[in-house]
């Protein structure tokens, strides 16, 4: 089998790397390796690696799990089989330890039997078995929520709305914070709603951020100037500097989606896509032909 590559390594960062850190990493490379800007033939595995790194650092429970376990963390099947259940041995009596996947456990009988499991840090075990091994805890079935789900535009998650929704044949009105993004799960007083994001035909959202492209000319490029780009405010004015060059990103701070839990936000990147005109007039030729032969002359443009 393959060796995995370590997630730091992938995303060029330590152990000791902030959140922010981590996130400004995962940015770089996802921008450098995206398909849609990247046709070189290991650009999409590239991007899925990095992907799948800064889906495990970015979480702060998976982290740790990655931290004290390493890929092992996030393989099916790991654990003690056996007879006796998925712990191995026998609990007949003492105390017992031993390995389930990414999580310790011990077992101590004695004149208070009882049940202690470390969870490396994770506060609902339930939960994590479902993540981890995709299905039934093995310490037993707890009550289930009841889930519902509900479909909204792109701009009510990124803004927060509210909905009158019908819960078990009473109309109540939900309210969903600005930030929810596709899947994201909202926790009500006796049930959760998962929500589902419709696209948007403008803005493409990664995490926190959106990027968005923007179309200019030649000449604009070339000599800079003054634009309007779409934002999830309105419309902002972006100033394009002399010689830009095709696929260059240009960073609007804080003009991304509103952080669920704080007041921060992410941030919009804008994607310059120069457009080459197809359909010239006879004078608009001479005039590039003329530009071409300066250019030469002075022994090209850079």
């Amino acid at each position: 089998m393959a060796t995995q590559k370590d997630y730091y390594e992938t995303l060029g960062v330590s152990k000791t790397s902030s959140a922010d850190e981590i996130k400004r990493a995962y940015r770089k490379l996802a921008l450098q390796y995206h398909p849609d800007r990247n046709k070189s033939k290991d650009a999409e595995g590239k991007f899925k690696e990095v992907t799948k790194a800064y889906e495990v650092l970015s979480d702060p429970q998976k982290k740790q799990a990655y931290d004290q376990f390493g890929h092992q963390a996030f393989e099916q099947g790991g654990g003690f089989g056996g007879a006796q259940g998925p712990f191995g041995s026998g609990f007949a009596g003492g105390q017992q330890a031993g390995r389930y996947g990414p999580f310790t456990y011990t077992y101590s009988t004695g004149g208070n039997e009882g049940i202690n499991f470390d969870f490396g840090g994770f506060s609902d075990p339930f939960e994590i078995f479902e993540q981890f091994f995709g299905g039934g805890s093995p310490f037993g079935r707890r009550e289930r929520r009841q889930v519902y789900s509900i479909e909204i535009d792109f701009m009510e998650a990124v803004k927060g709305t509210q909905k009158t929704v019908d819960v078990g044949g009473k109309r109540q009105t939900i309210k969903i914070p600005a930030g929810v993004d596709n899947g994201s799960r909202i926790r009500f007083n006796d049930y959760d709603i998962v929500v589902r994001v419709h696209s948007h035909n403008m803005f493409n959202r990664e995490g926190y951020d959106i990027i968005v492209d923007k179309e200019i000319s030649f000449s604009e490029a070339a000599l800079g100037s003054e634009v309007y780009v779409d934002t999830i405010d309105g419309e902002v004015k972006l100033r394009i500097p002399q010689g830009t060059q095709p696929g260059v990103i240009i960073r609007l701070r804080g003009k991304g989606v509103p952080h669920v839990r704080g007041s921060s936000r992410g941030d919009e990147y804008v994607r310059i896509k120069v457009v080459v005109p197809k359909n010239l007039t006879g004078r608009q030729k001479e005039l590039l032909k003329e530009l071409d032969l300066l250019g030469k002359a002075k022994k090209g443009w850079f």
